[in-house]
């Protein structure tokens, strides 16, 4: 409580320090500072203060790659701030305007995300909560129920739920090790929750008020030639141009059709008997064999992209959309090499030799044989999978995911196996005998707890046979 006090009076002591340097008085101001003065503006730099100012003490503790994080992280705080304060003078752009203004936004987190690219580092997990929670500050793009976005309080604590799998990480592997990184991974989680939740329940519930009198800047002259549009962003939507601007389809134009006032039925041609399908003698119930194996023949791809199985910037495998593919191998691979599953269907993917980590993403029905990883294997988002170790694996997790058979081989069996929010998991060991059959063995995902002795006690649920 002290600290929060003290945090709160520095963050006033700075304000008036500032406005004393802009002539002591905001009554003269322009409207800059005006909107520097806002109560909304004044409440987040007190949320800054009393949250994270935690959180880059701990990281000042900590140093290394979680300091830099963590001041990262301020820079995309300290830009939303300021993102406020322009909101505040501007009117409301359009969808590109939108994705333009919050274009410096976009990419401080970016670059929050990059960290956690390419080799993974000791602090993992650190930089994983961070960059993912950091995405809760785009609450501030949201425009409306039809911007294809959660309403902001809800945004920024589905957010935090991406990230709270890999901030729970960090308090179990430094709750005996290093209070440190446990003060770190409280004090994040508390400037999402109850921190930025707080502040936009009461100030933005319904998304950022955009100035009704300000004007709006005019357009900048256009190129002869535009240049290709960038990449996608965290702010951009598919939808980049007004839906007025096109004729709508679909239901859409039907309503529109309906809600005109013309009659719905002119331009209906009058359906005659020898119309109908049951007298016309060219129709039949019988299916035509080539017309039938046209309909269930299956695409070799998914309508998400095109498959992939490639080696991008000599660090990290990606296969992508692979369906019905029994016999994919990677065998040229090395320990500093990833591997990253994605959007894969009844498919089998062999990886010989030892890799850094294996990321198995929104697959269903896949089937993931491989030696050694040295970081972890990791099963995000699943649905009926089956991952075989045949060396040594020093961690798996299973997260967000339903019907998973993980089959250990004796090397690997310390593995820390780490679940949240999944079910059906199976784990098959080597029996006894050297020969023997595998042993089966349920994981629970039911839990009891119970409060005794001022704390909660929580046990599996085991369940007994008649």
């Amino acid at each position: 409580m002290e600290e929060r006090l003290m945090a709160r009076l520095e963050s006033a002591v700075a304000r008036l320090e500032a406005l004393s340097l802009r002539g002591g008085s905001v009554a003269g101001s322009g409207g800059d500072d005006a909107s520097a003065t806002d109560p909304s503006i004044v409440a987040f730099e007190d949320f800054m203060g009393t949250y994270f100012g935690r959180v880059s003490s701990a990281g000042e503790k900590i140093g290394g790659q979680v300091l830099e994080v963590t001041k990262i992280l301020e820079q995309a705080l300290n830009m939303e701030k300021e993102l406020l304060i322009k909101i505040k003078q501007s009117q409301k752009p359009d969808l590109a305007g939108l994705a333009e203004f919050l274009k410096p936004l976009n990419e401080v987190i970016m670059k929050a995300n990059s960290m956690t690219e390419g080799r993974r580092s000791d602090f993992f997990n650190h930089l994983k909560a961070a960059a993912d929670s950091s995405t809760a500050l785009a609450w501030i793009a949201y425009t409306g129920k039809d911007c294809g976005m959660s309403m902001p309080i809800a945004h920024v604590e589905e957010s935090w739920q991406m990230a709270e799998f890999y901030n729970n990480k960090i308090l179990v592997e430094y709750k005996s090790k290093d209070p440190n990184h446990v003060e770190w991974a409280k004090a994040l989680k508390e400037l999402y929750l109850p921190g930025l939740r707080d502040y936009v329940k009461s100030h933005y519930p319904l998304g950022p008020v955009w100035s009704a009198t300000a004007k709006a800047k005019a357009a900048a002259p256009r190129a002869p030639a535009p240049p290709p549009p960038p990449p996608a962003s965290l702010f951009t939507s598919e939808s980049s141009s007004p839906s007025s601007s096109k004729p709508k389809e679909g239901m859409a134009a039907v309503f529109q059709e309906i809600s005109s006032g013309k009659p719905v039925t002119s331009g209906l041609r009058k359906v005659t008997d020898n119309m109908k399908a049951k007298n016309r003698a060219d129709r039949t119930g019988v299916v035509g064999a080539s017309e039938k194996e046209s309909h269930t023949s299956s695409p070799s791809f998914s309508k998400a992209g095109p498959p992939k199985l490639e080696l991008q910037m000599g660090r990290k495998w990606v296969v992508e959309n692979q369906i019905g593919r029994k016999n994919l191998v990677i065998d040229d691979c090395d320990a500093k090499q990833s591997v990253y599953i994605f959007g894969c269907k009844d498919s089998v993917l062999q990886v010989q030799g030892k890799v850094n980590n294996i990321t198995i993403d929104k697959c269903t029905k896949m089937g993931v044989v491989f030696t050694d990883v040295v970081a972890a294997c990791e099963i995000v988002n699943c649905s009926g999978v089956e991952v075989q170790c045949q060396g040594s694996a020093p961690t798996i997790s299973v997260d967000n995911t339903g019907g998973c058979q993980l089959y250990l081989s004796k090397g690997s069996l310390g593995a820390s196996i780490t679940t949240a929010k999944s079910s059906e998991i199976n784990v098959l060991v080597p029996g006894a005998e050297p020969d023997g059959d595998l042993v089966e063995h349920a994981l629970p995902q039911q839990f009891i707890h119970m409060f005794k002795d001022g704390q909660f006690e929580t046990t599996p649920v085991s369940h007994s046979g008649g």
